[in-house]
């Protein structure tokens, strides 16, 4: 399916439960795009009673797929940061605003409730520039070993949280945490107690199924927090 924004046209992938309205969420992949392994993870939180939308963050550059089926992921990622660096805060911005006015025009969703978004590695920080673009639609924002969200720029996302009004949940990666362990003290400092922050005992890129660091038990860990996040804010 195809989402119309002021930049272009977008690829996504939407999934909703069959019948009823439900809580939209929006979905940004990592840095590897819209792929199968996603377009599960979407229909396991549609099987949860979410209106999950998967959008292409590439579609500026690139459809479709952006790695081979065969491809060693980790090899792909200096082919595909000139695709990431387009997706400016203002691109993402530009995007979010998009994505929530089409899925508060679909039946499937349940627009007396707020959304949710998830964003993984690269569009951690996705989710708090959402939150803040749009307070009053965003009501949950969960970074899942995103990069940069908290960082000692002057443009850091984290600077961010006095626009928003969600409930944020922040899953570090232990080697991310080792490489700036003050992230999380910013993160904490700036949304005190709408934040669950932590750091996971698996490295980058731990939750999508087909990453080379995949880690079953802690995926599943941060699949129960995102849930239990979700149901509290979007209900």
């Amino acid at each position: 399916m195809e989402i119309t924004t002021p930049d272009g046209t977008v690829d996504a992938y939407f999934v909703h439960p069959a019948s009823g309205e439900a809580p939209g969420v929006i979905m940004w992949p990592d840095i590897f795009g819209l792929r199968p392994a996603f377009r599960a993870m979407a229909d396991r939180l549609a099987a949860e009673g979410y209106a999950v939308l998967v959008p292409n963050p590439f579609y500026r550059d690139v459809k479709g797929t952006v790695v081979g089926e065969d491809e060693d992921l980790s090899g792909a990622i200096s082919r595909l940061m000139p695709y990431a660096r387009n997706v400016t805060p203002d691109a993402v911005v530009t995007d979010a605003t998009a994505y929530v006015g089409w899925l508060d025009g679909q039946e499937a969703v349940d627009t007396g409730r707020k959304i949710g978004v998830v964003g993984f590695c690269m569009s951690g920080p996705y989710t708090i520039r959402a939150a803040a673009a749009l307070p009053d639609r965003v009501g949950a924002a969960a970074s899942l070993h995103g990069a940069g969200v908290a960082t000692e720029a002057p443009t850091s996302p984290h600077l961010l949280a006095p626009e928003t009004k969600a409930v944020f949940l922040f899953a570090i990666a232990e080697n991310d945490d080792a490489d700036d362990p003050q992230s999380k003290e910013r993160l904490k400092a700036a949304f005190g107690d709408r934040a669950e922050v932590e750091v996971y005992p698996a490295n980058h890129g731990w939750v999508p199924t087909d990453s080379p660091r995949y880690d079953e038990a802690q995926a599943e860990r941060a699949w129960s927090r995102l849930l239990a996040l979700f149901k509290g804010a979007l209900s």
